[in-house]
This record gives C-alpha cells, sequence and structure tokens, in this order.
C-alpha cells in the first residue's frame, strides 16, 4: 500500500526540513517537480491559469536551460520556483561533493532558496551543508508517476488533504497521461471543500511576511 501521507515521525528524525503548515486558513500548497517540459507542464500551466490557482514547481536545472521560456512563465504567472538538482540525482546513490555540485549547477539557472531533494532521498548530515536553502519535502504524495497504484486510490487517499499539507505531484512526461485525470478531480475536490492554494517561500521570507501580519 503505497504511503500517500507522509508518516510523522519523519518530521522528528529530519526536523529542519519543511513538511507543511500549520495555519489556521484552509490553504494547502501544490507543488510539481522535475520539469520544465514542453507539453506537461505547459498544460500544468494553462490548467492553473484558468483555474486561477498558483504552485510551486522544483525544478531541475537539465530542463531549464533546455526550456527558458517555460520557466519564465511560470515566474512570471505567479508561481515559485524550487531548486531540485540538474539531473534529478539520488541523494543516497552519488558522492556527496557530486550532489552538492548538481545543485549549485542548478542554482545557476533556477536560484531559489527552495530546494527538493529528489526521490526526497539525502542524507541527514547534508542539512547543515545547505544552509542557504529551505529543504522543502511533502506532506500528501499523488503517486502520478506510479501506474501500479490507481487512480481510484489517489482520488480516494486526496480526501485525507487538511490545511496546510504540501501536495506533490510531477509535471514530467511520464505523469502526464495520469496528471491530467487526477489533477482537476483532486483541484475540485479541494475548492468544494473551501481550500484556497498558495506558493511555498523560504522560512526567512516566511518569517518577514509573518512579521508583516502582526
Amino acid at each position: 500500500m503505497p504511503l500517500f501521507r507522509t508518516p510523522h515521525f519523519f518530521r522528528w528524525i529530519f526536523p529542519k526540513r519543511m513538511w507543511g503548515f500549520s495555519w489556521p486558513e484552509k490553504t494547502v500548497y501544490l507543488t510539481f517537480d522535475d520539469g520544465p517540459t514542453p507539453v506537461a507542464s505547459e498544460w500544468v500551466l494553462d490548467f492553473l491559469r484558468n483555474k486561477n490557482a498558483i504552485a510551486t514547481f522544483f525544478c531541475l536545472g537539465e530542463n531549464v536551460s533546455k526550456h527558458p521560456e517555460l520557466f519564465e512563465r511560470m515566474k512570471a504567472e505567479g508561481h515559485a520556483v524550487g531548486n531540485h538538482c540538474y539531473h534529478h540525482e539520488h541523494g543516497l546513490k552519488v558522492p556527496k561533493l557530486d550532489y552538492l555540485a548538481s545543485i549549485e549547477k542548478a542554482d545557476k539557472f533556477i536560484q531559489s532558496k527552495l530546494f527538493r531533494p529528489p526521490y526526497g532521498r539525502m542524507p541527514l548530515s547534508y542539512d547543515r551543508l545547505l544552509k542557504k536553502y529551505t529543504v522543502v519535502m511533502w506532506s500528501w504524495m499523488a503517486y502520478d508517476f506510479d501506474d501500479q497504484v490507481s487512480i481510484e486510490q489517489i482520488l480516494q487517499s486526496a480526501k485525507s488533504i487538511r490545511n496546510g499539507d504540501i501536495l506533490v505531484f510531477h509535471d514530467n512526461q511520464k505523469s502526464f497521461e495520469r496528471l491530467k485525470i487526477i489533477l482537476p478531480q483532486v483541484i475540485e475536490m479541494l475548492r468544494d471543500k473551501g481550500f484556497t492554494f498558495e506558493v511555498i517561500t523560504s522560512r526567512k521570507d516566511r518569517q518577514l511576511r509573518l512579521t508583516d501580519r502582526t
């Protein structure tokens, strides 16, 4: 059975990473990994614009270098962007220096304070090495990339989404056909429940915003 909701004890093991938010408002955070890619990212951007929704895109440096116009469109339309490495390296399977070099190479194109490790896997010790980033994880996974998980299972699990959740989808070619089915139904379900959507900002920027509220 897939773990749609991230187990709470992960937050204890990796306390410096961002897993979700404790807001009283009915707000959730849409995120998309692996773009920008032609067709898939274009469709997502068109869909979000039509639904008046905003999201955070964790981009691969390689894809940004190939499709800068899509990357610029993400920012121009009010979405946030984050670093997702240059080649989608697995943090537990490549040497530390190679992994850090991939992040820095991607940063030249993306220039964001947000970072999400591909596959959600990265040694705990790296958190201290990435002080300039807010490492963003998630609290609910859509499994749009895994055709072994039925769409019915995914939509049933989406009923468990709650205030402050960070949701993960993928704007890559592998996930695209399933994403076109899953995303509209999840968005409709959340809107019917009164949820709104916000972008993710770094901890430093969020502290400034909270100060402005007081």
